[in-house]
């Protein structure tokens, strides 16, 4: 079998995935590249067959397998992606997938996993109780187990993202690169550094799951005592084993980043680039915002696109809120005729935008003295929100900012 995280070996991964993988060329974000001060580009591995980049890992991984190791049956455990790569890849080669998926897994990642001919089993609530329980089983049945992401073949078919990047960007300076266990993280930093080392390759983890950055500070993979994040491609107690001595020796710098940031980033990839991106994937749109350095050539990684309508409308929905584009204000106002109409005035008056009214007459046993009005409504932002409190201050109601309920 290839030795990986060779250059011989990503050179044969990159062919061998160029059958069934669809070209993401570079994207170049003018709106990042302004806020930055950099020259920023997406990699949209979102856009990638099966909606992100694991299966660039797991058709790799299949094809170095003998035969016999394929007609076994293929089993593996995954919040998602890695599971749709796996189904994908094993129905390209006509063999049999197992997938093992958490019960917390989004409902469009089991679906779309299920589609491409996979059995899936949901079992336990984290990636490692799948994980645990898809390795059983793979003992019981003699099934071939293919891991996420600590996997020397998995990693190297990963890390041929970092290969287009270079033929198409040859001078980047800076690789963005979201990380959880660890897998393409290690498979772009080791090959970004075979073909120039002085490339930077950055990992970005959600700071819920930092495993890595206590991996780093340790000098060894260690496991974190509970994981909880957003970003759920990433959300994963304890990096590689095998992968770790190459994330050590090759990445030059971590990224830790808070859920809230996710959002924004949201908001940034629909609003300006009209894309969706799934919460791990944003991890390095919200990194662009950390960085110290200016005029530099930077890819942000873009894993994966695969995001529920669910998760996808909350996101949304707090993101407007953390923008201040939709806002609650109470006010008290004696229970009156034509009061309701003068507040409303006001706020047309400075272009805001009511979507709810909740009028509480019951607030004070004196109606007469004061009933609540709580308001939500629209604005362009914070100095618009600002203009609008400010006009109802100026009108006697000392409005009282709240938190919205949607």
């Amino acid at each position: 079998m290839q030795e990986m995280f060779t250059l011989e070996a990503f050179e044969e991964a990159s062919e061998v995935v160029k059958k069934i993988t669809q070209e993401t060329k570079l994207i170049k974000s003018s709106y990042f590249t302004e806020l930055t001060g950099n020259r920023v580009f997406f990699k949209p591995e979102n856009m990638q067959r099966t909606g992100s980049y694991k299966v660039r890992g797991a058709y790799y991984k299949i094809s170095c397998l003998s035969r016999e190791e394929r007609e076994r049956g293929l089993i593996t455990a995954s919040m998602g992606n890695h599971a749709q790569g796996v189904a994908y890849a094993a129905n390209k080669f006509n063999v049999k997938a197992i997938v093992v998926m958490p019960a917390i897994t989004p409902l469009i990642k089991v679906e779309r996993t299920k589609s491409y001919g996979a059995e899936v089993i949901l079992y336990g609530n984290s990636y490692e109780e799948a994980c645990e329980h898809a390795l059983k089983l793979a003992e019981e049945n003699q099934y071939t187990f293919i891991h996420s992401f600590d996997d020397p073949a998995v990693a190297t078919g990963q890390g041929t993202i970092a290969m287009e990047i270079i033929q198409e960007l040859p001078l980047v300076d800076y690789i963005l690169v979201p990380v959880g266990g660890g897998g393409l993280a290690a498979g772009i930093s080791v090959l970004a550094k075979l073909l120039n080392p002085h490339i930077h390759v950055i990992g970005v983890e959600p700071a819920g799951a930092a495993c890595l950055s206590a991996s780093f500070a340790a000098g060894e993979p260690v496991a974190l005592p509970s994981v909880n994040t957003i970003a759920d491609g990433t959300i994963v107690s304890m990096p590689g084993k095998t992968v770790f001595p190459y994330l050590k020796d090759n990445l030059d710098h971590i990224i830790t980043i808070e859920d809230d940031e996710l959002i924004v980033a949201f908001l940034d990839m629909v609003e300006n680039h009209k894309m969706i991106v799934e919460n791990s994937g944003l991890l390095t749109v919200a990194a662009l915002r950390h960085l110290s350095f200016r005029n530099k050539k930077v890819v942000s990684v873009l894993s994966g696109g695969n995001m529920d309508m669910i998760t996808m409308s909350s996101v949304v929905q707090h993101g407007l809120i953390q923008r201040d584009r939709i806002f609650t204000v109470s006010v008290l106002m004696p229970d009156k005729a034509g009061e309701l109409v003068r507040v409303a005035t006001i706020i047309a008056e400075n272009q805001g935008n009511v979507i709810k009214l909740d009028h509480n007459q019951f607030v004070s046993t004196n109606r007469n003295a004061a009933v609540e009005l709580k308001i939500t409504m629209e604005a362009y932002g914070t100095d618009h929100k600002r203009q609008i409190v400010r006009a109802l201050e100026e009108a006697g109601y000392r409005p009282k900012l709240i938190r919205p309920s949607l």
